[in-house]
């Protein structure tokens, strides 16, 4: 069984500004952690994020929930310009579909 700290969504990227390898968790944007080593980044920020998870709860505050674990409708609104909305139903019509099909095949790219 996944701890609850492992649920989160973690990263690992090359930062050329600190020649170093840095760790993220896309729930606590605020934070990273540099290494060496990718391995050592990702070990970093698992360990730093489980820190402020506790000291969190010490002082009785809100704890984001992990991306994996909230349910999604599927639904957001968008606003485009109006000549870009034309230009989809356009596109949209011409394929033989609806423009929700037609958006969310261009998103899924």
């Amino acid at each position: 069984m996944a701890r609850e700290n492992d649920k989160y969504t973690y990263r690992v990227t090359w930062s050329e500004e600190d020649d170093e390898y840095v760790g993220l968790c896309a729930e606590f944007p605020s934070l990273n952690w540099l290494s060496k080593s990718p391995e050592a980044a990702l070990r970093g920020i698992r360990k730093l994020v489980a820190g402020v998870i506790l000291d969190l709860k010490r002082n009785g505050e809100s704890i984001p929930e992990p991306l994996a674990m909230k349910q999604y409708s599927g639904r957001f609104m968008v606003r485009v310009p109006p000549e870009v909305h034309r230009n989809l139903i356009l596109q949209a019509a011409e394929a033989g579909v609806s423009l929700n099909r037609m958006a969310s095949a261009k998103l899924s790219r």
